[in-house]
């Protein structure tokens, strides 16, 4: 008993081992072989044209395939009837002969009933028989179970006191059944079955046979035997002849397919590369057109559509360009007349004292709509340079704290008329970057400034962080205000977008801030991101490499704030499902959510 136990617990560590033994070589294998299946997988899907000549070949096989075994099966078919026609023929007449040889013999023997003369008889019958057979069939003749005498074994013969054809075995060609059903009745019966030779070899055979009675009236089974060698043969080559037929088509519909796809792929490929060549802004591309077929009609369209886009996209760059250029001059040219505007304004508003009291408002908002003018003409002068790229940095070493203070110590008076209270956090570790600080501070300033007007009196809260790799430093900005709706996130950089038309002409300023701002962020490397949720505020986080023309990855601060409405219901989410797990309930979500808050 011990000893099994050992010898079972010894094949399980061994069958243990190899099992761990083979982890190993299948991952190494399945590593190997990753690449190069990837590799095929990819030109699979990127080339149609290997797709369409290996579906070509593929169904061409299976349609020869099944064409080949269609004919061949009825060429088998046709070759089996025509041989069972001619056995059969030829053994009804070898029948016939060997009956008559019988009652001849019969009638000249007087009544012989020795042993020996039956032997002798069907030796005669066997070589008369077989004579004519010429390597076509073979002869067997054996004594009946009804024969009525002893058999005789005789080192000649191949099977109990049987003669046959010098070439046959008779004991492994005929078989017991068939004996057996020629000792049943005097009808004739054929089977197939193999013929085998004395010297060891066989082929496939028609077998026929018939149990006949001799000159002294014993009973004897006599047997043609039919081998298929002329019919292997003829089989043999219609099945070389349909293979080599088959393989040739094959390997033809397959070249034919790859010339047409080719014919037809060609143009696409072309018409693909001056896509991209057009895409680029290689707008001077066409492609080669030459005949009159559908290819050459999609060229010339094609061509046509270049030739148009072309045309359009150099109306708008020199729309554009004349756009800026009227941007330009007309904010240069504006400059001069708004300077004297300017001092008469301040005149005036200097002595509104004087002026009756409608008078006196009319200095004002004269004032101060000179000054929202100015502020206006600034942004397009900004803007103007940005298009005309000859902005540039004037960066150095600074820490953004002092930046942030200098925006919240010139935006104290307006949060203090708004209600809003300003918070800062994470200022206790530098927070410094090669940045131009002036840009940098229009930029927080634009932020904050946005900020409170949207805030509907609640906090703003700015936020500062660096990255623990050094990568990168961010400025966050959020309120508690109207938020943004889905889509809005993108549109609030746009040139003189405002989330709110209703509300254009009460607050906000020149609706060019968040663009200037955008264009700043850029311009040192970096990105500006908003966020929003209607009725749950805003973020718009500003993201800068350390140093110019620093990398940059990621932000050190997320963009969606940690108190939003949507992270504290996944979260919640979250909690019930794992104290669902602990009790066991099924925690899988419902229909139409997906754990992401969508």
């Amino acid at each position: 008993m011990t000893d099994r136990v050992w010898w079972h617990s010894s094949r399980l560590l061994s069958e243990g081992a190899t099992g761990s033994r083979a982890q190993p070589a299948i991952r190494i294998f399945g590593r190997w072989a990753r690449g190069p299946l990837l590799s095929v997988m990819r030109l699979w899907r990127r080339n149609i044209q290997l797709r369409v000549v290996a579906s070509t070949l593929l169904l061409s096989m299976a349609v020869v395939l099944v064409l080949g075994v269609v004919v061949i099966g009825q060429v088998r078919n046709g070759l089996l009837e025509a041989k069972r026609q001619t056995a059969q023929s030829q053994a009804e007449g070898g029948f016939d002969v060997a009956h008559e040889m019988a009652t001849t013999g019969g009638d000249e023997g007087g009544g012989a009933g020795q042993t020996q003369d039956a032997w002798n008889w069907m030796t005669d019958l066997v070589t008369q028989l077989s004579s004519g057979g010429q390597g076509v069939f073979s002869v067997v003749a054996m004594p009946s179970e009804h024969a009525g005498m002893p058999f005789v074994e005789y080192p000649e013969f191949s099977a109990r006191g049987a003669r046959a054809s010098p070439d046959v075995d008779v004991h492994r060609s005929i078989s017991e059944e068939m004996r057996e059903a020629l000792d049943g009745d005097l009808n004739t019966h054929r089977q197939y079955g193999t013929i085998v030779r004395r010297d060891g070899t066989s082929e496939a055979g028609l077998i026929i046979g018939k149990r006949l009675t001799d000159p002294q009236g014993g009973q004897y089974q006599l047997y043609y035997l039919f081998p298929f060698t002329q019919e292997e043969k003829s089989l043999s080559l219609v099945t070389g002849t349909i293979a080599t037929a088959g393989l040739f088509v094959v390997v033809l519909l397959g070249a034919i397919a790859w010339l047409v796809v080719r014919q037809v792929v060609t143009p696409v490929r072309m018409a693909a590369r001056i896509a991209e060549r057009l895409a680029a802004g290689r707008l001077q591309e066409r492609m080669k057109v030459s005949g009159e077929d559908d290819i050459a009609r999609l060229g010339e369209s094609f061509n046509k559509m270049a030739r148009n886009l072309q045309t359009q996209i150099q109306q708008l760059e020199e729309l554009s360009r004349m756009q800026r250029r009227f941007v330009s001059d007309v904010s240069h040219e504006l400059r001069t007349p708004l300077t004297t505007v300017r001092m008469a304004a301040d005149v005036i508003h200097e002595s509104r004292g004087e002026f009756d009291p409608a008078t006196a408002r009319s200095a004002e908002l004269l004032l101060s709509q000179l000054d929202r003018f100015e502020l206006l003409l600034a942004d397009l002068l900004e803007i103007s340079r940005f298009d005309a790229g000859a902005a540039h940095l004037e960066a150095e070493q600074t820490d953004l704290r002092d930046v942030v203070h200098r925006v919240l110590e010139g935006a104290e008076p307006l949060a203090d008329r708004k209600g809003s209270r300003l918070l800062v956090r994470g200022a206790a570790l530098p927070v410094v970057a090669e940045v131009d600080p002036r840009r940098i501070e229009r930029v927080v300033r634009n932020l904050v400034v946005n900020a409170i007007e949207h805030g509907e009196g609640r906090d703003v809260v700015v936020r500062l962080a660096s990255a623990p790799d050094g990568g990168a430093v961010a400025v966050a900005v959020r309120d508690y205000g109207i938020g943004l709706r889905t889509g809005e996130a993108d549109r609030v950089f746009s040139r003189f977008w405002r989330a709110d038309p209703a509300r254009a002409r009460t607050t906000g300023g020149t609706g060019l801030g968040l663009s200037i701002a955008l264009e700043d962020a850029h311009l040192h490397g970096g990105r500006l991101e908003a966020w929003g949720e209607p009725g749950g505020g805003a973020q718009f986080r500003l993201t800068l490499p350390r140093s110019v023309g620093g990398g940059l990855s990621g932000s050190p601060l997320p963009l969606e704030p940690a108190d939003s409405r949507a992270r504290r219901a996944r979260e919640g989410r979250a909690v019930a499902r794992s104290g669902a797990v602990a009790a066991g309930a099924d925690t899988r979500e419902p229909d139409g959510e997906d754990g992401h808050g969508n």
